[in-house]
Parts: C-alpha cells; structure tokens; sequence
C-alpha cells in the first residue's frame, strides 16, 4: 500500500490560491527546448527535470526508476524562477516539465481523455504520485481543466476555468482529464509529479484558500450548460443546472 493524501480521498484534486511569488517572465517558457511529445492534446513538452539529466519526456520506468528523485535538464538555466518554485516547494520532485498545448474543440479535446501512469515502480510504504499543475499563460475563463472518475459518464465530470498563476493538484492516476484550451494562441503549463508525503501535504495547506475568502453564491447566465460541477474557485462548485454564457464557456 502507498501513503496517500487524505485532502485528495474526496475529490481527487484540489484547487490551491494563486501563485504569490513574483512575476515570472514569459521568456521562460516560451525559449525553453521542446519535444515533439503527444499527451492530452497536440501537445510539445519541455523536460526541466527527467529520469537521467537529458533532454527526455519517457517515463522514468524506461530507465528503471520510480517517477521521483528527478534530475534537472539543460532547460533548467533557461527557466531558472520556474525551477526555483519547484525546489522551493521542499518535495520529492519527479518528471517537471512545461507543456505547451494547442487550441482545440471541445470534442476533440474529449477523445483526449486518459489517466496518467505515475506509480510504476514505485515501492509499497512510499508516497503516492500525484501531480501539480502552475498555470502559465492561458485564454483565462475559457480554458478549462476537465476531470472525470468514470471517462465514459459524463454526470461524474467536473470543470474547472484556468486562469495564469492558477495551481491545482490531481490524483491523475485516479482521474480522468484533459484541458480543452480554444485559443487563439498556445496554452502554457508547468507539470510537476510530486511524492505525497508530509512536505506536500504541509504545502498543499498553507496554498489553500481559506473558504471564507473565496465562496460566493452560485449564479446562473444565459448559455450553454457545462457539466456535473463546474470548480469556480477553490470552494465553489457548481451543479449540473448551472449554464455560463457563450463568452465564458469552459474550455481546455
């Protein structure tokens, strides 16, 4: 059995406070060296931390190791404040990479559905896998995190409207997900596979938006109807009767 968060047994994710620290310059994800990579989309990845050092978006498995103790890439020195948010978190880092994904729609992005496999080779009594998502650049209140617990059964869906600065941390070996992002222009995200351990879950704390700031009633608007729970902050969730308009649907 692997140690997993109690924060996450309810919901399989959970949406944190935005980024506090300062500004990052765009220059650090957009020079960074991408793969060809596909996962979630038409998608590039560039590797900041990897199994080996080297420029690799395989699984650590490829190399015999669990998805921990990453390495940090040559893209490390391009993108040095994103690294530093990531070792300033304290945990056991695995795979850090920035995806770059490209716009689609909503059914295509949806085909896209799928688990990730983040606990191959990783030992019974150590932490769970889990992974964090820091958003870069997005279209904000159209790009959308889409969640699911059964792929097929779209009651059981959840969606979340991103926005830059946004963090979030899914059980994405639990759920089911994709971003539908519409566009115009690339989305930007940092991906980061985390050891659940007290360092985290500690983190995942002091990053959580206390209720009392954040909840707000539930509103209803002219157009299109989401889904199952559609997260507006890190509190608020909406049912499936809830409709947002034409200019704010969820995309990802």
């Amino acid at each position: 059995m692997h140690h997993k968060l109690d924060i996450l047994a309810d919901k399989g994710y959970v949406v944190l406070g935005d980024f506090g620290g300062s500004p990052i310059s765009p220059a650090e994800w957009e020079q960074l060296e991408y793969l060809d990579w596909k996962s979630g989309g038409d998608t590039n990845f560039a590797p900041l931390a990897s199994a080996t050092g080297e420029m690799d978006c395989r699984g650590f498995w490829d190399h015999g190791k669990a998805d921990k103790y990453g390495i940090w890439t040559a893209n490390r020195a391009i993108a040095p404040s994103l690294a530093t948010y990531v070792e300033n978190i304290g945990g056991n880092y695995g795979r850090v990479r920035v995806i770059k994904l490209n716009p689609s729609d909503e059914a295509t992005a949806l085909r896209q559905l799928h688990l990730d496999d983040n606990n191959r080779l990783n030992p019974d009594g150590t932490g769970w896998v889990v992974r964090s998502w820091l958003e870069l650049d997005d279209t904000p209140g159209e790009s959308v995190f889409i969640l699911r617990e059964d792929k097929s059964d779209p009651a059981t869906e959840t969606r979340i409207p991103l926005h830059p600065g946004m963090q979030v941390v899914i059980d994405t070996e639990r759920m089911w997900h994709v971003v539908w992002h519409p566009g115009p222009m690339p989305r930007y995200a940092l991906i980061t596979s985390w050891e659940t351990d007290k360092v985290i879950e500690s983190w995942i704390k002091r990053e959580m938006v206390p209720a009392a700031r954040t909840a707000r009633p539930a509103r209803k608007l002219a157009g299109t109807v989401l889904s199952a729970n559609t997260v507006l902050s890190a509190s608020t969730v909406l049912s499936a009767s809830t409709v947002l308009s034409a200019s704010t649907r969820g995309s990802g």
